[in-house]
C-alpha cells in the first residue's frame, strides 16, 4: 500500500499547456500504481490544454470549477464531478474561459497497450 499527501506530489509540466499548474498524485514511484498514473491540474482562468492528441487514453474527472471540452466540433461544458474518457488519438482541447481556477483529476496509462 502507498499514500501520498498533496503537499508530497511532484510538479510536471505537460507538453501544450499553458497556465496549467499540475502535480503527480501517484505513479512513477516505487510501490506506486502498475498499470496508470494519476495526476492533478489546477487550470487557471483563461488555462488551456491542446489542442492537441496522443496515442494515450486518458480520463478527466473535474473536481471545482467549469471546463469547456473542445472535440469533433463541438463544446462540452464540464462541472463538478463530471468526467469523460478520451480515446487514443483523439484530438481535443479543455479551457477554462471563467475567472475562477478549475481543477482536475486526470488518469493516464504509462504506455500504449496493445
Amino acid at each position: 500500500m502507498l499514500f501520498k499527501s498533496l503537499s508530497e506530489a511532484l510538479p510536471y509540466q505537460a507538453p501544450n499547456h499553458t497556465g496549467v499548474d499540475s502535480v503527480r498524485l501517484l505513479g512513477f514511484e516505487e510501490g506506486g500504481p502498475q498499470q496508470f498514473w494519476v495526476g492533478h491540474s489546477v487550470v487557471n482562468p483563461g488555462g488551456f490544454a491542446g489542442p492537441d492528441s496522443s496515442p494515450l487514453e486518458k480520463v478527466y474527472v473535474v473536481l471545482s470549477g467549469q471546463l469547456e471540452l473542445h472535440y469533433d466540433g463541438q463544446i462540452r461544458q464540464l462541472a463538478p464531478m463530471d468526467s469523460c474518457r478520451i480515446g487514443p488519438n483523439e484530438e481535443r482541447l479543455l479551457r477554462n474561459t471563467t475567472s475562477e481556477p478549475a481543477t482536475l483529476l486526470v488518469v493516464m496509462p504509462y504506455s500504449v497497450t496493445t
